[in-house]
């Protein structure tokens, strides 16, 4: 298992780079080791004032700084902190920022790959029409976090009501994350189907993969099946988000980690929209027995639904 200061920098270094602002000023002020007292102190000695209050808002996703003495804050973090110049600030300069005292839209990384057009280009490569036959009526999600705080492994179970005749297959769709790297994973059919075509973007860590039932459905007929996705891959995981499409049945999604890294804090969330603010956020409790935390929807609405967790 790695040293707690390597993760710590490994958090750091992937924060930077993709954000957002908040989970960076964590990853910095975590990868120092400074409690929030002391940099408010080294803050104060650059002649900026600013309460402890608010730098936990800032690195709670809470608040974002935006007035002009904030800004010169982040720019004294930067240096505090031992950051690349421009590294906080470029975050906050990032498009969708929020007025102070709003929580950040927070696009999910998920949402930007598929507005960008990727999923569009894989599905139809798949030859996947927009409705592919099925409603769905339950959807259970299990995930693994592993012991280097990675997404190791997913698997869905699926039940699923034809609405047309001749359905013999569904489309999954598996999204890494930043860094990762979809050519080494590995799509397992589990119970009622088999493993097609599989396609994915390397850029993107975004992968769709054809699992086929044994038979052909018709209108009115139910299916169960079940599939995972090895992962593995990516860095650092701190959240899951499953979006969907149109009303459906119930969706329950359990996250699992491993016993030498566990979250700090758990929290679910729900959002109307890519762009719209997460709401309906609830604490979770970790499960000490079995290590894992969980959400059950009885009846979903069109959007997306979530768990995060913090590590620090």
């Amino acid at each position: 298992m790695p040293h707690a200061p390597d993760v710590a920098t490994a958090e750091l270094d992937s924060a930077l780079r993709g954000g957002p602002f908040h989970v960076a000023l964590r990853a910095a002020i975590a990868a120092r080791g400074l409690p929030l007292q002391r940099v408010q102190h080294h803050l104060s000695r650059h002649g900026v004032k600013v309460g402890v209050t608010s730098l936990s808002y800032w690195q709670q996703g809470a608040r974002r700084p935006q007035r002009p003495e904030s800004l010169r804050a982040v720019r004294a973090l930067e240096e505090i902190l031992q950051l690349p110049e421009q590294s906080l600030l470029r975050l906050l300069a990032e498009p969708g920022a929020s007025a102070v005292g709003q929580r950040p839209p927070a696009r999910s990384y998920r949402s930007l790959v598929e507005a960008s057009g990727v999923l569009g280009r894989l599905l139809a490569e798949l030859g996947c029409p927009p409705d592919g036959g099925l409603h769905t009526l339950g959807h259970h999600e299990r995930l693994r976090i592993g012991a280097r705080r990675e997404l190791a492994e997913r698997e869905a179970h699926h039940i699923v009501r034809a609405h047309r005749d001749g359905v013999d297959r569904f489309v999954a769709v598996h999204h890494g994350g930043r860094g990762a790297v979809p050519d080494r994973m590995r799509v397992c059919a589990l119970e009622n189907c088999r493993t097609g075509r599989v396609r994915w973007n390397g850029e993107t860590g975004m992968l769709a993969a054809e699992l086929l039932f044994d038979t052909r459905l018709r209108a009115g007929d139910t299916f169960l099946f079940r599939y995972g996705v090895e992962d593995g891959t990516a860095g650092v995981s701190r959240e899951y988000v499953r979006g969907f499409d149109s009303p459906g049945g119930q969706y329950a999604l359990q996250v699992c980690f491993d016993a030498a890294a566990l979250p700090v804090r758990c929290h679910r969330f729900a959002q109307h929209s890519a762009r719209a603010p997460r709401n309906g956020r609830r604490e979770l409790t970790l499960s000490g027995r079995h290590r894992s935390v969980h959400l059950v929807e009885p009846r979903v609405r069109a959007g997306y639904l979530g768990i995060g967790w913090d590590w620090d």
